[in-house]
């Protein structure tokens, strides 16, 4: 990990503790030992900063995704298999860094939204991809759209004023949603696998 890597998972930390309105710049020079100048030279404002940090945890999120791609081979396997990374990502609205950035940064909350979107769906249509070729997945539906529909809902469980969360809880709604996006886009042959792996666990 570079200097800078290091800086931003530090500054990130600060920003989750305390959230992305209270910490001012003067907060981030003074846990770091350097003058504001230093830091200005650095990031020419907070919102340059915020940035920064959302990109770099989208990335390492992203990485993390794409390892377990490639570490679990069958389709259907690496998408009902327990993803924390998943989890992390369909209950980080709950932050009290994501919450202000809600409120008080809203242009740079929906760009990490729609940038976390498109890079989420990119993993997602991977994975439709290696399972039309194992003939789990059928081929008439658009894998991109179907991809941003599940990042959609992932997300909406926090957010939605149509989810009763004091009924509904979070791991009943996550499977439940999985389910529903495999058998809406899986063969015959898939649905036999999840059945399959249902059984086994």
């Amino acid at each position: 990990m570079d200097d800078k890597q290091n800086f931003l998972v530090k500054a990130a930390e600060l920003f989750i503790e305390n959230g992305a309105k209270t910490v001012t710049m003067d907060d981030v020079a003074n846990a770091f030992g350097i003058s504001k100048k230093t830091l200005y030279q650095m990031f020419r404002n907070k919102e340059e900063l915020l940035e920064e940090i959302l990109r770099y945890h989208l990335d390492l999120v992203i990485s993390k995704l794409k390892q377990l791609d490639l570490s679990i081979d069958n389709a259907i396997e690496r998408m009902v298999c327990r993803d924390e990374e998943i989890e992390r990502i369909s209950h980080s609205n709950k932050t009290i860094l994501i919450k202000q950035l809600i409120k008080y940064y809203p242009a740079i909350f929906n760009k990490h939204m729609l940038n976390f979107s498109e890079k989420f769906s990119e993993v997602l249509v991977q994975n439709i991809e290696k399972g039309r070729r194992q003939g789990f997945y059928r081929d008439d539906f658009d894998a991109v759209v179907y991809s941003k529909i599940f990042f959609q809902l992932v997300m909406s469980y926090d957010s939605s004023p149509y989810i009763d969360t004091s009924t509904l809880d979070r791991e009943q709604y996550k499977d439940e949603l999985m389910m529903m996006y495999m058998h809406a886009i899986t063969t015959e042959k898939g649905k036999e696998t999840i059945k399959k792996l249902k059984n086994n666990k």
